[in-house]
């Protein structure tokens, strides 16, 4: 694995299409290219953590222009394997910080809760800030993001399972101290277990939306999902849209 590469090496990116099979299904793809598309109109669109292309290739293929970054060669290198990849502008680095052109872009975007593999406030609040750097006037910063899901955190506890069969058994911890989570994986393989665990920082909406104020953006939308439904108390995910005001 390449150090940058951080936790999406080579052996997560080698089975990460399979193991994340559902999201790539035409009716999880399909409402949030639309919105993008929208978004975007004529112009130029940035995925934050674009990995293998789920989002960007389908995008692409709309006639909208997609450059993404990403830590990860080992990710990024699968994307460029497949049809159309080639057509897509990729820079490796950390989303949080690095620039591919200054006020260029009409739409920003992160998908799949990768603002949460950002595992501080202050990497979080930098990725805001890099956003807008980005956009041009009346551009768009877009996150998709699970609301966090303490209310089944029972008192005395912090793990919650999320999975379980006869081969994977995966389950979120908590620190609601320090909004410190992590995912962790359990697969049995030929008789034997083999354990994997990425961290992150779970964050609240009104925290991203105080965020963005520090960036200079103000909350323009805020859905259930990609297909607009109304966001409610009782959500336990959230499309976002800030807009950067225009001049």
């Amino acid at each position: 694995m390449h150090e940058e590469d951080g936790y999406f090496g080579e052996d997560v990116a080698a089975t990460y299409d399979e193991s994340a099979a559902d999201m790539f299904r035409p009716d999880m793809v399909d409402p949030a290219v639309d919105v993008l598309a929208e978004l975007a109109g004529d112009g130029q669109t940035l995925e934050f953590g674009i990995g293998t292309g789920r989002i960007a290739l389908p995008l692409a293929r709309r006639g909208v222009p997609v450059h993404g970054i990403d830590v990860s060669r080992a990710m990024v290198a699968r994307l460029r394997a497949k049809p159309g990849g080639d057509a897509i502008g990729l820079t490796i680095g950390d989303f949080a910080t690095t620039r591919v052109a200054a006020g260029t872009f009409a739409v920003a975007y992160l998908v799949f809760n990768t603002i949460n593999n950002l595992t501080t406030q202050d990497a979080q609040v930098a990725c805001f800030r890099n956003a807008a750097a980005h956009l041009r006037p009346g551009g768009c910063f877009v996150i998709e993001v699970g609301v966090p899901d303490l209310r089944r955190l029972p008192p005395g506890q912090n793990a919650v399972p999320f999975h379980i069969s006869p081969t994977r058994w995966a389950f979120d911890t908590y620190d609601v101290g320090t909004q410190a989570m992590s995912s962790n994986y359990v697969t049995i393989v030929g008789g034997r277990a083999e354990y994997w665990s990425i961290p992150f920082r779970y964050v609240w909406p009104a925290e991203l939306d105080l965020m963005a104020r520090l960036a200079g953006l103000r909350l323009r939308d805020r859905w259930e999902g990609w297909t607009r439904a109304p966001f409610t108390s009782e959500s336990r995910q959230h499309v976002s849209v800030w807009e950067k005001p225009a001049e």
